[in-house]
């Protein structure tokens, strides 16, 4: 595997897939616009070829280990960490020669679709793992491997294709929406790419832009357990699969990366103390974070084009530093005159790459560090960056802004990071979240039809109320997280947000003893974030 001819194919591939970017991002949409899945490729492929194009690698181990470490490094969302290990898988094949006849390119993606399937634990099909694992088996046909590997190639891009088109028959909101799935719509392009780049051919021209057409598909289930778990097991010569095997039986979304040394565990269960004892028959542990999962939240916002500055660089040392993802300017003021050290703007479709949260950790002046992703999207790669951080890192699974915020609040900088731990995760466990934003297309979502232009309300992930009046879709989200005993409730207002006269009327009216916090937040496309404990 040359470098020159690992840089030219995956230039193609990058280039291939940024021409159908918006198509792909279109394919990814729910009520509410998230064009994000091949934005967020292109973003991990990209640093993949900038990391290629400044390699000064020689040999196929060294070009190999070049490669994984940018996928690593740069994957953004779940479809960019997911592509991070096909890209590995491939590479790890490849790089044991300077050989890419068509047995090897056949283990390679055998090689990729196998890393695929461990990174996820629990795979859903009709996903891209689907595409991936279609195109391994296509490779290993009789007839297929004794084409020579332009033709090889174009094979296994037929069965992609063919294992795309029928991704709605698997999945039933993609089914619902008419859309094929955005993250198995991104690999086929990358692999054109690099087909079309093997063959000597031109790419396609850019494709017409489609129209949004229907619900977000969905690349990860939710996990029916109760509590998401964290920690690293260090030791020695770490048994990675025994200790797979045995939290597999404990619960879903099981992630177990590293190496024999030190080994990073996320698992949702409902016994995280049999997931630590596990653990703890093979080495020592530490770093656990433990939290009383919340509905998977669906705050999204438009990608933003700029990435944040940062605070001043001559801040005391810290014992435990802050590191927060959030949009909009009004939010970043808000995070770092709570305690924020570093702010990284982003969200939901403009994912930060495990590179920028782990510069964000080396700058905070501080022991140790707290990273809040604010968005579900964000979280997995948080994690990443926390693995390969030079400090110790601790992430909190804030899976919005406004239940960040909340967190945030029970910040205290002279604490170490396991008590901030401890209270921005009994603070997270204690908030509901809502949000009010505008619906892209007519549907119907949790019971609730919705109409394109209108206002939709949604409490913790499910939709609640839709409404041509934003007063009354407020009103409804507010009553609706205010339920139980609550007594604060923070409300976050984003561009272009009506003015809230209403609103806090009725608050006042049917929840004299509430208090009632409101700031500027900035954020796109969500007039009004709400957030209460």
């Amino acid at each position: 595997m040359e470098l020159e001819t690992v840089r030219m194919l995956s230039g193609t591939a990058l280039q291939n897939l940024e021409a159908h970017r918006k198509r792909i991002d279109d394919l990814n949409v729910y009520p509410v616009p998230d064009g994000d899945t091949g934005t967020n490729l292109v973003l991990t492929l990209r640093s993949i070829v900038e990391a290629l194009d400044a390699s000064t690698a020689e040999g196929s181990a060294a070009v190999a280990k070049d490669l994984s470490r940018a996928a690593l490094m740069g994957a953004r969302g779940n479809s960019g960490v997911i592509f991070s290990q096909i890209a590995r898988g491939f590479a790890d094949v490849l790089g044991g020669s300077d050989d890419m006849s068509t047995p090897r390119l056949a283990r390679a993606f055998r090689a990729a679709s196998d890393a695929a399937y461990r990174a996820v634990k629990r795979p859903v099909e009709g996903t891209m793992l689907t595409v991936i694992r279609e195109m391994a088996e296509e490779g290993e046909r009789k007839k297929t491997r004794l084409l020579p590997p332009p033709e090889f190639l174009a094979a296994v891009l037929a069965r992609g294709e063919d294992a795309l088109a029928r991704t709605p028959e698997m999945l039933d909101v993609l089914r619902e929406a008419g859309v094929v799935d955005a993250g198995g719509a991104g690999l086929v392009e990358i692999v054109r790419g690099v087909a079309l780049g093997a063959a000597g051919e031109p790419l396609p021209e850019t494709p017409v832009e489609s129209e949004a057409l229907g619900f977000e598909a969905i690349h990860l289930e939710l996990s029916q357990y109760r509590y998401c778990t964290v920690f690293v097991v260090e030791g020695e010569e770490l048994d990675q699969v025994g200790l797979e095997a045995a939290l597999e039986r404990l619960g879903d979304s099981l992630l177990v990366v590293g190496d024999a040394s030190a080994l990073k565990v996320h698992v949702h269960t409902d016994d995280p103390g049999a997931a630590l004892s596990s653990a703890t028959a093979m080495g020592v542990i530490e770093g656990i974070e433990i939290a009383n999962m919340h509905h998977q939240t669906t705050a999204r916002e438009e990608r933003l084009l700029d990435a944040a500055g940062s605070v001043s660089d001559s801040l005391p040392t810290l014992e435990t530093g802050i590191v927060a993802v959030c949009p909009g300017q009004g939010n970043r003021r808000l995070f770092e005159g709570l305690g924020a050290t570093r702010v990284i703007e982003g969200g939901q479709t403009m994912n930060p790459s495990a590179a920028e949260i782990v510069q964000a950790v080396e700058a905070t002046p501080a022991a140790e560090v707290i990273v809040l992703p604010n968005n579900s999207n964000v979280i997995l790669t948080a994690e990443q960056a926390a693995a390969l951080a030079s400090k110790p890192v601790r992430v909190i699974p804030s899976r919005s802004v406004q239940a960040g915020f909340a967190a945030m609040a029970r910040y205290l900088p002279t604490l170490s990071s396991g008590e901030n731990e401890a209270a921005m995760l009994e603070a997270l466990d204690a908030v509901a979240t809502g949000e009010v934003t505008i619906a892209s297309r007519d549907a119907e979502l949790d019971g609730i039809a919705i109409r394109k232009g209108g206002y939709l309300g949604l409490v913790d992930g499910t939709a609640v109320a839709a409404d041509e009046d934003i007063d009354r879709v407020a009103i409804e989200v507010v009553e609706r997280v205010l339920g139980g005993e609550r007594g604060w409730l923070g409300i976050l207002t984003g561009e272009d947000a009506p003015p809230l006269d209403a609103l806090l009327a009725a608050v006042d009216r049917a929840h004299p003893e509430v208090e009632v916090e409101v700031h500027e937040g900035g954020q796109p496309h969500y007039p009004l974030l709400v957030v209460a404990e």
